[in-house]
């Protein structure tokens, strides 16, 4: 894979995260993906698995976008730092809505190949994540 086909690859799977595309979810990530979650003993795999992890993050923040702030491209391993913004306006890991706006980073590993992404790392800074929805009493 050209590294001008991983951006591309990328640009479009930033646009299903972003909207929760279903039918670009089944284009752009293979049945047979992992992802590794935090906070998950075991990954979650192929299109529905993920569609669980946006889903997961609209319950909480309906609003949720990621923005991309750098992408490192080598071969079919992409390295990509996110800011995620969004209002806090549903239950999010127990915490009841607050409507505070949330503004966190990520930085994710993927493995790609022939045009989808089959697997990932994330690693976003939930601790900031929390913090700012008042999960924790301010220090």
């Amino acid at each position: 894979m050209t590294n001008e086909s991983a951006k591309t690859v990328m640009s479009r799977f930033i646009k299903f995260i972003n909207t929760a595309d279903e039918k670009l979810a089944q284009e752009i990530i293979s049945q047979k993906a992992v992802f590794y979650v935090p906070g998950r003993p075991d990954p979650l795999k192929g299109p529905e698995g993920y569609l669980s992890i946006v889903g997961m993050m609209r319950g909480g923040f309906s609003d949720v976008q990621w923005y991309l702030d750098e992408l490192i491209v080598e071969d079919d391993n992409v390295a990509a730092r996110f800011t995620m913004t969004g209002t806090h306006d549903g239950a999010f890991f127990g915490v009841p809505p607050t409507r505070k706006s949330i503004n966190i980073r990520a930085i994710n590993i993927y493995h790609l190949q022939n045009g989808q992404v089959v697997e990932e790392f994330s690693a976003p800074d939930l601790i900031g994540l929390l913090g700012q929805i008042g999960a924790f009493p301010p220090q």
